[in-house]
């Protein structure tokens, strides 16, 4: 073989390599000169939408027919309300529950009893006991007729404020009805589980305000990376829609026509809920 033969063929061996070696990245070993994306989806949007028209309850009345107290050691004091409950079964499933598609309870309609805008307790019997640390403070319980997939009943005499105080031996002492706006928190409450994060009610009780031209709530609504404020001015149920699975956050604050924050007891109030598509919850 000549010496240029044997140039030759070495230039295009050289060739052959360095164009393998340099060609398209996006090769793969079959040959596929497809080039992949990997997209991340954008987080859905937090949205709100009516709740569907629910059973009215117009004749539903919620009196309470006693409150006792039973000082427990030094600190604290055991109270106990007794409700009356006329024109409402409690324990019974609302007529539409199933077709909600929402969280339901089980054990039927109910009392939400919160105290001091904390987390409700729900009470399928018409009586109810809670420990109170002994002090000077006033304390407020908002009471109402609640259907079983916890959407209260806003009808007149459904609900009630008891606005008391306990004195140095632990007795009740039952102070004025309150005249002052206020709000109570009710839900999103505790935590959400599969089906049941994708429509979460919200909802919550105002007192001595009517919500429109005098009177809206905000909510600020944190779920996620996502924060939306919204100014409620009708008192109706809604369903929260595009909750992040994990904790959120709702703060309720009372405003006034002028936008500003009203001032006074049980105003504004700030709860946190958790979202799970499977158990355990984390």
């Amino acid at each position: 073989m000549s010496l240029k033969t044997t140039l030759s063929i070495f230039t295009f061996s050289a060739g052959a390599l360095f164009a393998a070696s340099c060609g398209d990245s996006n090769n793969d070993q079959s040959g596929n000169t497809d080039t992949v994306q990997v997209t991340t989806p954008a987080p859905a949007e937090i949205t709100l939408s009516d709740v569907p028209a629910s059973p009215e309850f117009p004749l539903a009345q919620l009196s309470i027919s006693s409150v006792t107290a039973e000082k427990q050691g030094a600190d604290s004091v055991k109270v106990t309300f007794n409700y009356a409950v006329k024109n409402y079964e409690l324990k019974s499933q609302t007529a539409d529950a199933e077709g909600k598609q929402c969280n339901n309870s089980a054990q039927g309609q109910h009392i939400h009893f919160i105290l001091d805008n904390k987390p409700y307790a729900a009470l399928y019997e018409p009586k109810h006991t809670v420990t109170i640390p002994l002090n000077s403070d006033e304390h407020y319980v908002m009471s109402f007729l609640s259907r079983s997939y916890h959407e209260s009943v806003k009808s007149k005499g459904a609900a009630l404020v008891y606005h008391f105080k306990l004195d140095a031996k632990g007795k009740i002492e039952k102070l004025a009805d309150p005249t002052t706006p206020m709000v109570f928190y009710s839900r999103p409450k505790g935590d959400y589980l599969g089906k049941d994060t994708e429509n979460v009610l919200f909802d919550f009780y105002v007192w001595n305000a009517t919500l429109g031209a005098d009177y809206k709530v905000n909510a600020k609504i944190n779920s996620g990376d996502q924060e939306k404020i919204v100014d409620v001015t009708t008192w109706k149920a809604q369903f929260i829609h595009g909750l992040a699975m994990g904790k959120s956050s709702i703060t309720l604050t009372l405003m006034d026509k002028d936008g500003k924050a009203v001032e006074g007891p049980m105003t504004t109030v700030t709860r946190e809920f958790n979202l799970s598509q499977d158990e355990p919850m984390k």
